[in-house]
């Protein structure tokens, strides 16, 4: 076995360690060898290929588009993987746990609640289907029935068990299109669906404001989807911004009435071809504008 230590873009040891892998084919099981490894005083005893390099928290969060804070519940609510500690105490992540990252993220995004992901990993289970048709359904019925309280726990659950913007896309924007495309469903069950989403935005949006240090403004422009402006102001909140929304859209954001402040613009659709414009006037102009993120496809 070949031991090497060289130096990475991140000023870490990286130890490469080259030999063939015996008896560990699964994902789960090479992950579980690579743990043996103690990457911070060298190896003993493993047959494995492998380049291991150690990443701190906010790389890893920056590679794989997860927020810090949903990394750390993965690992201590749910043990989901244990990275290495460096001598002050703080996590060192190696390519095995973000291959197990990548790996979690797939289960969620599946619709697979992040409390049954343990256990599927462990016994390696290949992601194979879309659990958000039924979650769909779920949630139909629960409307169906007419009964806020249930609808708000509903709610509530899948907001505790997934990330905002799989919660948003793969569940909520699915059932509210059907709702409207139902023409047998009273304008009362949307009308209901929509207050709780925004009363949960509010509650979310107040809980990020404990932790996020980045302010934002986040104002509606020639929309009138009220609802689905406070749940992009939740999506928002889970990227780290403390949001406050300007409750009704705008014929113009008028951003010199917002001196110094980043704004965040909603349209709902594309942005036109005057509204381009116009963002760049402001820009120009010094203003800290953009148009917060494009539409996805559901």
């Amino acid at each position: 076995m070949l031991i090497t230590l060289v130096s990475t873009k991140f000023h870490r040891k990286r130890i490469v360690i080259t030999n063939n892998a015996q008896g560990y084919t699964t994902e789960n099981d090479l992950y579980k060898m690579g743990k043996l490894v103690s990457l911070a005083h060298g190896c003993t005893g493993l047959n494995m290929s492998e380049s291991m390099a150690f990443y701190s928290i906010g790389e890893v969060a920056e590679r794989c588009g997860i927020n810090p804070v949903t990394l750390r519940a993965w690992q201590r609510r749910y043990g989901l993987f244990k990275p290495q500690r460096s001598e002050g105490g703080h996590r060192q992540f190696d390519e095995t746990d973000i291959q197990r990252i990548e790996e979690i993220k797939r289960w969620i995004q599946s619709g697979v609640p992040v409390g049954k992901v343990k256990s599927l990993l462990d016994e390696n289970h290949p992601v194979e289907h879309d659990a958000w048709a039924s979650q769909q359904e779920e949630l139909m019925v629960v409307l169906r029935h007419a009964r806020p309280a249930k609808l708000r726990a509903a709610i509530m659950a899948a907001g505790r068990q997934h990330p905002a913007d799989a919660v948003i896309d793969r569940l909520i924007l699915p059932v509210r299109q059907r709702l409207r495309l139902d023409q047998n469903t009273a304008r009362a069950i949307c009308s209901m669906l929509d207050g709780v989403l925004i009363d949960y935005a509010v509650t979310a949006l107040a809980e990020a404001r404990k932790k996020a240090s980045k302010e934002a403004l986040l104002i509606g422009w020639d929309c009138d989807d009220r609802t689905r402006l406070w749940l992009e102001a939740w999506r928002l909140s889970q990227q780290g911004w403390n949001i406050d929304v300007l409750a009704e859209p705008l014929d113009s954001p008028r951003p010199e009435l917002f001196p110094g402040q980043r704004i965040f613009v909603w349209t709902g659709t594309a942005l036109s071809l005057r509204q381009q414009e116009q963002l760049t006037h402001w820009q120009e102009q010094g203003f800290d504008i953009v148009s917060h993120g494009v539409l996805r496809l559901v």
